[in-house]
């Protein structure tokens, strides 16, 4: 976890100083996040420098704490099969259910703005089945799904979505085996 923290920490300043307000809220009108906590594995991501060792079995699990924030846990396995992780937490944005902010930097430094990244849920099962993450910037995006695999024609129809949205589909890495 020692090796992901100061990339995480770079990641959060680097997403939220990446805004660009001419850009449309594109993050999903509605967001259960009781529904949505459980664990998540990833289909595919635009490639980010702190995920650059992930290679397989790359998971994302949300826990709804009493303080109405949502404890965060990423994991994944490196080349040589070797598990990391990182331990963060989310918070609501107020009045918008589909934003989340997200920080993987300690408790202390909170307060600061940048460590502060956004997480839009931008499209989203109606069964929570699986979920596109984003943000303004376009310049990221996850697309997750509850089981470790997801059939073609659903990723090729979730990735048209994607692309109408503004985000650069043509750079999503799929990890092997995500695809039925």
């Amino acid at each position: 976890m020692k090796r992901l923290l100061p990339f995480t920490l770079l990641f959060a300043a680097a997403t939220a100083q990446a805004q660009d307000a001419t850009l449309p809220n594109v993050a999903v009108p509605a967001l259960d996040l009781q529904r949505y906590a459980g664990q998540w594995h990833e289909i595919a991501h635009v490639p980010m420098f702190f995920q650059r060792n992930c290679v397989a079995n790359i998971t994302a699990t949300y826990t709804p704490r009493d303080d109405g924030r949502i404890g965060v846990r990423n994991a994944c396995d490196d080349k040589q099969g070797k598990r990391m992780v990182s331990e963060g937490v989310a918070r609501p944005v107020p009045g918008q259910p589909g934003q989340l902010e997200v920080r993987f930097a300690p408790d202390w430094l909170a307060w600061v703005p940048m460590v502060w990244a956004d997480y839009w849920v931008v499209d989203l099962d109606p069964d929570y089945q699986w979920a596109v993450v984003g943000g303004p910037s376009r310049k990221y995006l996850w697309i997750l799904s509850r089981t470790p695999t997801m059939a073609r024609s659903k990723y090729d129809a979730i990735v048209a979505r994607a692309a109408q949205r503004g985000y650069p589909v043509d750079e999503l890495v799929l990890p092997l085996g995500t695809l039925d």
